[in-house]
């Protein structure tokens, strides 16, 4: 594709943001057309399931059309089974496959195709779930797919997947951060300091243990 080129999107177009899936599908409200540092860009108003109307622009913001895979969906399953609640494949899972849903790091921390700097990020970006309250629903939603995962999985049972999803998640930092060792200094001090507090303290954990 000719780096001038974007894929644009209008109003009514059906959507999902990349780094945020458990915001659900929205749907563009406006677009308009804008530039960012000498590349096309578009601002977005975009009404999602779970995090109401936002403004985003595609100069930062990766969305893509609610059919493009996202997030934890199997590779052959496409984004509007995954967030179809009536043809999600986790309703239908054996026990193991659910477990392995559940526990799977998302893509964009595991991408071989980013840099280890964006994968260290987005692997930071985890540690803003808990295993209480309101985080742990958003990273039920972001992990199955479901609009509404209390509809599959009682909370103990969420919670209990959480704790297996914590301890791969701190292998797969220390995995991200052997990885970015070429990284420059610099740039490391930004994305720690840009991480959720959690993931700030992992590091610390992380460097204490070495």
């Amino acid at each position: 594709m000719n780096p001038t080129q974007i894929q644009k999107f209008q109003m009514g177009d059906r959507v999902v943001h990349a780094s945020k899936p458990e915001w659900g599908v929205g749907i563009v409200s406006t677009s308009s057309m804008g530039e960012h540092e000498g590349q096309p860009c578009q601002r977005l108003v975009i009404r999602f399931d779970r995090a109401g109307l936002k403004t985003v622009s595609t100069a930062f913001a990766k969305i893509e059309p609610a059919g493009n895979r996202v997030g934890t969906v199997p590779e052959k399953e496409s984004t509007s089974a995954k967030l179809d609640g009536l043809e999600n494949p986790i309703l239908k899972a054996s026990a193991r496959e659910v477990q392995d849903i559940m526990t799977r790091i998302p893509e964009a921390a595991r991408d071989p195709f980013a840099t280890p700097a964006q994968r260290l990020r987005s692997t930071l970006s985890l540690y803003r779930f808990t295993n209480s309250g309101a985080p742990l629903i958003e990273w039920a939603v972001m992990q199955s797919g479901l609009s509404d995962p209390l509809s599959r999985f009682t909370r103990p049972e969420l919670e209990e997947f959480f704790g297996f999803f914590e301890k791969i998640l701190w292998k797969h930092l220390g995995k991200m951060v052997r990885e970015a060792r070429d990284v420059p200094a610099a740039e490391l001090v930004q994305i720690r300091d840009s991480a959720p507090i959690e993931g700030q303290h992992a590091l610390q954990r992380l460097h204490r243990s070495r």
